[in-house]
Protein backbone atom coordinates (compact mmCIF):
# COMPACT_ATOMS: atom_id res chain seq x y z
CA UNK A 1 0.00 0.00 0.00
CA UNK A 2 2.43 2.47 1.18
CA UNK A 3 5.17 1.45 -1.98
CA UNK A 4 2.51 2.48 -3.95
CA UNK A 5 1.74 5.73 -2.47
CA UNK A 6 5.65 6.38 -2.46
CA UNK A 7 5.93 5.29 -6.33
CA UNK A 8 3.28 7.66 -7.43
CA UNK A 9 4.94 10.79 -5.02
CA UNK A 10 8.38 9.83 -6.55
CA UNK A 11 6.30 9.29 -10.25
CA UNK A 12 5.29 13.22 -10.12
CA UNK A 13 8.75 14.18 -8.46
CA UNK A 14 10.31 11.96 -11.34
CA UNK A 15 8.78 14.80 -13.88
CA UNK A 16 9.76 17.88 -12.21
CA UNK A 17 13.27 19.31 -13.99
CA UNK A 18 14.31 19.95 -10.17
CA UNK A 19 14.80 16.17 -8.81
CA UNK A 20 17.05 13.92 -10.96
CA UNK A 21 17.61 11.41 -8.57
CA UNK A 22 16.02 8.69 -5.61
CA UNK A 23 17.97 10.95 -2.86
CA UNK A 24 16.01 13.90 -4.52
CA UNK A 25 12.86 12.14 -4.61
CA UNK A 26 13.86 10.87 -0.81
CA UNK A 27 14.83 14.22 0.29
CA UNK A 28 11.42 16.11 -0.93
CA UNK A 29 9.21 12.94 0.40
CA UNK A 30 11.17 13.22 3.71
CA UNK A 31 10.71 17.31 4.41
CA UNK A 32 7.00 16.94 3.36
CA UNK A 33 6.48 14.15 5.25
CA UNK A 34 8.25 15.12 8.46
CA UNK A 35 5.98 18.31 8.49
CA UNK A 36 2.81 16.36 7.64
CA UNK A 37 3.43 14.21 10.33
CA UNK A 38 4.91 16.63 12.79
CA UNK A 39 1.21 19.10 12.71
CA UNK A 40 -0.54 15.73 13.17
CA UNK A 41 1.10 15.39 15.86
CA UNK A 42 0.79 18.31 17.67
CA UNK A 43 -2.71 18.16 16.53
CA UNK A 44 -2.82 15.40 18.56
CA UNK A 45 -0.82 17.03 21.68
CA UNK A 46 -2.71 20.07 21.56
CA UNK A 47 -6.27 18.16 21.57
CA UNK A 48 -4.56 16.69 24.89
CA UNK A 49 -4.22 18.95 26.27
CA UNK A 50 -7.79 21.22 26.05
CA UNK A 51 -9.18 17.76 27.15
CA UNK A 52 -7.15 18.23 30.21
CA UNK A 53 -7.86 21.77 30.13
CA UNK A 54 -4.08 22.96 29.61
CA UNK A 55 -2.88 24.48 27.16
CA UNK A 56 -0.35 23.56 24.53
CA UNK A 57 2.09 25.65 22.47
CA UNK A 58 2.66 24.69 19.15
CA UNK A 59 6.06 24.57 17.66
CA UNK A 60 5.38 25.72 14.33
CA UNK A 61 2.17 27.61 14.18
CA UNK A 62 -0.06 30.34 12.54
CA UNK A 63 0.30 30.86 8.50
CA UNK A 64 3.15 27.67 8.66
CA UNK A 65 1.28 24.77 9.82
CA UNK A 66 0.96 22.23 7.48
CA UNK A 67 -2.55 22.34 8.05
CA UNK A 68 -2.93 26.13 7.11
CA UNK A 69 -0.31 26.38 3.86
CA UNK A 70 -0.40 22.96 2.58
CA UNK A 71 -3.72 20.97 3.50
CA UNK A 72 -6.38 23.26 4.87
CA UNK A 73 -9.84 21.43 4.79
CA UNK A 74 -13.22 21.83 4.76
CA UNK A 75 -15.64 20.72 7.62
CA UNK A 76 -16.04 17.39 5.67
CA UNK A 77 -11.99 16.36 6.15
CA UNK A 78 -11.77 17.35 2.34
CA UNK A 79 -8.90 19.66 0.73
CA UNK A 80 -10.28 23.14 0.69
CA UNK A 81 -9.26 24.19 -2.59
CA UNK A 82 -10.46 27.74 -2.50
CA UNK A 83 -7.57 28.26 0.04
CA UNK A 84 -5.46 25.84 -0.77
CA UNK A 85 -2.37 27.87 -2.25
CA UNK A 86 -0.86 26.02 -5.76
CA UNK A 87 1.70 26.99 -8.31
CA UNK A 88 3.88 29.21 -8.66
CA UNK A 89 3.06 30.71 -5.39
CA UNK A 90 3.09 28.12 -3.55
CA UNK A 91 6.85 27.20 -4.56
CA UNK A 92 7.48 30.67 -3.36
CA UNK A 93 6.03 30.51 -0.22
CA UNK A 94 7.93 27.17 0.76
CA UNK A 95 11.12 29.18 -0.43
CA UNK A 96 10.73 32.03 0.02
CA UNK A 97 8.77 32.31 3.60
CA UNK A 98 8.78 28.15 4.77
CA UNK A 99 12.08 27.45 4.72
CA UNK A 100 13.81 30.42 5.97
CA UNK A 101 10.96 31.15 8.66
CA UNK A 102 12.45 27.14 10.07
CA UNK A 103 15.52 27.49 9.33
CA UNK A 104 15.77 30.70 11.85
CA UNK A 105 14.18 28.07 14.74
CA UNK A 106 18.44 27.35 15.17
CA UNK A 107 18.97 30.51 16.21
CA UNK A 108 16.14 31.18 18.57
CA UNK A 109 15.93 27.62 20.14
CA UNK A 110 17.10 27.39 23.88
CA UNK A 111 19.87 24.77 23.29
CA UNK A 112 21.31 22.26 20.66
CA UNK A 113 19.69 19.56 21.91
CA UNK A 114 15.95 21.09 21.27
CA UNK A 115 13.38 20.13 19.22
CA UNK A 116 13.36 23.82 17.52
CA UNK A 117 16.77 23.93 17.12
CA UNK A 118 17.39 20.67 15.37
CA UNK A 119 14.00 21.82 12.74
CA UNK A 120 16.09 24.97 11.92
CA UNK A 121 19.50 22.83 11.61
CA UNK A 122 17.38 20.53 9.06
CA UNK A 123 15.31 23.26 7.15
CA UNK A 124 18.96 25.50 7.35
CA UNK A 125 20.00 22.57 4.90
CA UNK A 126 17.09 20.77 3.06
CA UNK A 127 16.20 22.76 -0.24
CA UNK A 128 12.39 22.63 -2.22
CA UNK A 129 14.21 21.31 -5.32
CA UNK A 130 10.47 21.00 -7.34
CA UNK A 131 10.19 23.47 -9.80
CA UNK A 132 6.58 23.81 -10.65
CA UNK A 133 4.51 24.59 -7.73
CA UNK A 134 1.85 22.05 -9.19
CA UNK A 135 3.84 19.14 -8.97
CA UNK A 136 4.84 19.99 -5.52
CA UNK A 137 0.93 20.53 -4.93
CA UNK A 138 0.60 17.11 -6.35
CA UNK A 139 2.83 16.20 -3.88
CA UNK A 140 1.61 17.36 -1.10
CA UNK A 141 -1.76 16.12 -1.85
CA UNK A 142 -0.28 12.38 -1.84
CA UNK A 143 1.74 12.99 1.57
CA UNK A 144 -1.22 14.52 3.36
CA UNK A 145 -3.47 11.66 2.30
CA UNK A 146 -0.83 9.21 4.16
CA UNK A 147 -1.57 7.63 7.44
CA UNK A 148 1.13 8.82 10.06
CA UNK A 149 -0.30 6.30 12.66
CA UNK A 150 2.07 4.02 10.62
CA UNK A 151 4.82 6.22 10.46
CA UNK A 152 7.52 3.09 10.71
CA UNK A 153 6.21 0.93 7.89
CA UNK A 154 5.99 3.90 5.85
CA UNK A 155 9.50 4.89 6.43
CA UNK A 156 10.49 1.10 5.70
CA UNK A 157 8.36 1.13 2.49
CA UNK A 158 10.34 4.39 1.61
CA UNK A 159 14.02 3.50 2.54
CA UNK A 160 13.89 0.02 3.21
CA UNK A 161 14.97 -0.19 -0.57
CA UNK A 162 17.12 2.19 -0.95
CA UNK A 163 20.63 1.16 0.27
CA UNK A 164 22.43 4.29 -0.47
CA UNK A 165 20.01 6.56 0.97
CA UNK A 166 20.23 4.32 4.43
CA UNK A 167 23.86 4.72 4.32
CA UNK A 168 23.29 8.95 4.35
CA UNK A 169 19.80 9.15 5.89
CA UNK A 170 20.44 5.57 8.22
CA UNK A 171 17.98 2.99 8.49
CA UNK A 172 14.04 3.56 9.00
CA UNK A 173 14.23 2.57 12.83
CA UNK A 174 16.98 4.91 13.08
CA UNK A 175 14.92 7.66 11.70
CA UNK A 176 12.14 6.98 13.24
CA UNK A 177 13.98 6.87 16.65
CA UNK A 178 14.96 10.42 15.70
CA UNK A 179 11.05 11.50 14.99
CA UNK A 180 10.63 9.70 18.89
CA UNK A 181 13.49 11.46 20.77
CA UNK A 182 12.76 14.60 19.84
CA UNK A 183 8.83 13.98 21.08
CA UNK A 184 10.36 12.66 24.09
CA UNK A 185 12.61 15.49 24.56
CA UNK A 186 9.78 18.09 23.77
CA UNK A 187 6.95 16.53 26.07
CA UNK A 188 8.76 15.13 29.21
Amino acid sequence: MYEAAFKNIDDTLRKDAGCSSELDYIEQTSWTLFLKYLDDYETEKQTDALLKGSRYRRIIDGKFRWSVWAAPKRDDGTLDYSTAITGDDLRDFVNDRLFPHLARFKQTAEHPRSITYKIGEIFGEVRNTLQSGYALRDVINKVDELDDGKLDIMLRAKYGSVDQAQKILGAPEDIRQTFIDSQRELYA
